[in-house]
Parts: structure tokens; sequence; C-alpha cells
């Protein structure tokens, strides 16, 4: 593939990330889970960007409230899971598990991940070695069972982790330094947990970002991804629930 694909991180409402995704060579553009419009218009003018294109992984409003305004701006078409259509206002093209989406030349299987939401899709452009997971894969951690379980989320783990290890992955949120604490709970004889906590530590000390991470850090660091079966996500799920470390 001769064409770039540019992602640019946009921090939206208190601790959501929207991504800004740009193909370079069709200078199409779109954004991933938009939380609000206005940081995102301003992001992809700022760039000479005009929005294209809108990709929502669930129906939440952190990550559908922008919809409207961006494609009252833009024209921008939305997809998003056909299973929540219902919840999702502007949706013009639903997916799902097997269905594959394209940016200009960088095309994207949608990944269907439950748990979060009943409906929650993830999108992974493999050959860029990228993944957007909404709500569903953190940073050291995972989304809350709201709708699904933990059998579910234990699948989506494992197909995450099946990813090559260089795979980015762009999540929803900054969490990354709560996630890390529980973490070091869950895993306390973790030396991996330990260094990257320093790190994670140092960046939020600075006010920097802690994502995208990688497939490689999170098999390393994750208790939930690492989690050897159902119900041990269960547990460290309602523990992770109920940590105020």
């Amino acid at each position: 593939m001769t064409s770039r694909l540019d992602v640019i991180r946009v921090p939206v409402l208190s601790d959501n990330y929207s991504w800004l995704v740009h193909d370079e060579e069709s200078g199409e553009t779109m954004v991933v889970d938009p939380g609000e419009a206005q940081p995102l218009l301003d992001a992809a003018a700022a760039r000479g960007w005009t929005i294209t294109q809108v990709w929502n992984t669930h129906w939440h409003p952190d990550h559908v409230g922008g919809n409207a305004e961006i494609v009252a701006a833009t024209g921008a078409t939305v997809t998003g899971p056909e299973a929540e259509r219902a919840k999702i206002g502007h949706l013009d093209h639903g997916v799902g598990e097997g269905d594959t989406i394209a940016l200009g030349t960088h095309r994207a299987a949608v990944l269907a991940v439950p748990g979060h939401t009943a409906g929650h899709i993830a999108f992974h452009f493999a050959q860029d070695r990228a993944v957007f997971t909404g709500d569903t894969l953190f940073a050291m951690g995972c989304g809350r069972l709201f709708e699904g379980d933990a059998a579910q989320m234990l699948a989506n783990m494992r197909r995450f982790a099946a990813m090559p290890g260089e795979t980015r992955v762009y999540c929803g949120h900054e969490y990354t330094q709560s996630n890390g604490r529980f973490a070091l709970v869950a895993e306390p004889d973790n030396d991996a947990i330990r260094a990257r906590m320093i790190a994670v530590d140092a960046a939020r000390a600075a006010g920097s970002a802690t994502v995208p991470t990688t497939i490689a850090l999170e098999c390393a660091t994750n208790p939930f991804l690492r989690a050897a079966d159902a119900e041990t996500l269960a547990a460290r799920r309602k523990a992770k629930d109920e940590f105020r470390g």
C-alpha cells in the first residue's frame, strides 16, 4: 500500500478521544466516534482537510454526539453498527461482522465486539496495522459490561490479542492511569505493568496522552486481555468497577 493513513488524536468532552483519519492519496477524511463536533471540524480545517465520513463504534452519546453537527457542516456520511441503528442519529450505512468499509484506498474489516453495548463494533485496518476499538479494548483495560457479559468480552480480547503485536490500538478514552493502578493490584508480580506505569505517570504529569497503545504492549500489561477465562475476566471487571485506587 503506497498511500499513508494519517491518524490524529482529538480530545473531546472530559476524557474522550475522537480520531481524525486522513487518506493522503484520495484526500478523504473521516472521524471515529465524534463525541462533539467543533474540535474535529477545527482540527480538520487546520490541516486543510474536509471530513467526508463519520464512523461510530457504538451508540453512547459521548461517541455519537457530534454526528449531527458534522453532517450539517460537511455533508459527511455516517457508518455505524446496524444493530444499534435506532440509537444512532444520522446513520446512513449500517454495518456488522464480516463487512468491509473503506477510506480511500484503505480498507477496514468490521468486527462485532459486543459487551460494552450489545451492538458494539471495531474497525480493523489490517494492512495499516491499526484498530479502532471504541470502548472495548483500552490501554490496560476493557469497557464496562453494560449490555453484555464476560464471555463476550473475553472473546473480544482474544480477537485483539491475535492481531500482530505492532498493531496500533486507538481507543475512546484516556483511562490508562486508573486502569494501570488497578492492573498493579490484579497482577502484582507483573514487572511489565510496573515499568509501564512509570512512563504513564510521567506522561500524565506532563499533560501528555497515553494512547494509542499497541497489541504487544496490551498482551504484556492488560489484565483483561491476559485473563485466562471468562470467570477471571468477570472477577477482574467487577473488582475494577469497585476499585478506588
